[in-house]
């Protein structure tokens, strides 16, 4: 397999024997796929803030309109493709010995490109969930349901299970991504701006706990500062290079 090698000498060994390794995902790796921003739709979502519908008040207050919203959202992420990127990503997994995704995205990609270790810090869009009794609901009913979706069980309102603003990350996730940072050997950092906390502090507490930094993005940001290493460029373009260097280094060291 050819491809542009990137990276220091010191990646390069870590490429070729970390055990241990995590990809912390922003924005920027789902960008390169088509998935739109909160602020970058058209059409009649432009009208609206994102404070204004993704919050539980104004869910509450008018289900409806927050509904349509992320039915729209829903639809848009479905006709998405993972791509090169993702699909590097989740190589890793026939490399390395443990690879943990750690994404601030719902979009639910890294999933569809076959990673099995995830752990998602702001929900997955395409999971709902009653507001009453928790139930979890299929996004294949809803997509179809003409209002708003109520519990078959207790008629409690149906949300997406996507952390709203003003809300708390879910604990489980939060503190299975802490200790995987913790464990890391290598941790890449990739698409994120590095500005939404807590989500950004964990490349911090990985560096802090021995592991080898890595940014990977379009352009420096607040994390450029305490990476080790920054790699400018598209993940499609980066990821697959930095998993064609580490099969090739191990199939090498056989």
């Amino acid at each position: 397999m050819d491809a542009k090698v990137y990276g220091s000498p010191r990646l390069n060994s870590l490429l070729a024997s970390a055990d241990e390794v995590v990809v912390f995902t922003g924005a920027g790796m789902s960008a390169e796929s088509g998935v739109p921003t909160f602020r970058g739709e058209d059409g009649l979502w432009k009208k609206f803030k994102p404070e204004e519908l993704a919050n539980f008040d104004a869910f509450m207050k008018n289900p409806e309109l927050v509904w349509g919203w992320y039915r729209h959202r829903k639809q848009l992420i479905l006709s998405i493709l993972p791509n090169p990127g993702h699909k590097a990503i989740a190589a890793m997994e026939k490399i390395f010995g443990t690879v943990t995704v750690v994404t601030q995205n719902i979009d639910n990609l890294h999933r569809r490109a076959g990673s099995t270790r995830i752990h998602e810090l702001h929900g997955n869009i395409c999971r709902n969930y009653c507001v009453q009794c928790g139930a979890r609901v299929a996004d294949e009913f809803l997509l179809t349901c003409p209002t708003v979706p109520h519990c078959e069980k207790c008629n409690g309102l149906i949300r997406p299970d996507v952390v709203w603003f003003g809300e708390f990350l879910p604990t489980d996730e939060w503190d299975a991504s802490v200790t995987a940072s913790q464990r890391a050997e290598l941790f890449l950092a990739v698409g994120t701006s590095g500005v939404v906390y807590p989500a950004a502090s964990l490349p911090r507490i990985a560096k802090r706990a021995g592991a080898y930094v890595v940014e990977i993005n379009v352009e420096r940001t607040d994390l450029s500062f305490d990476a080790d290493e920054v790699i400018l460029g598209k993940a499609g373009e980066v990821l697959p290079g930095l998993v064609a260097s580490a099969a090739n280094a191990r199939d090498h060291n056989r």
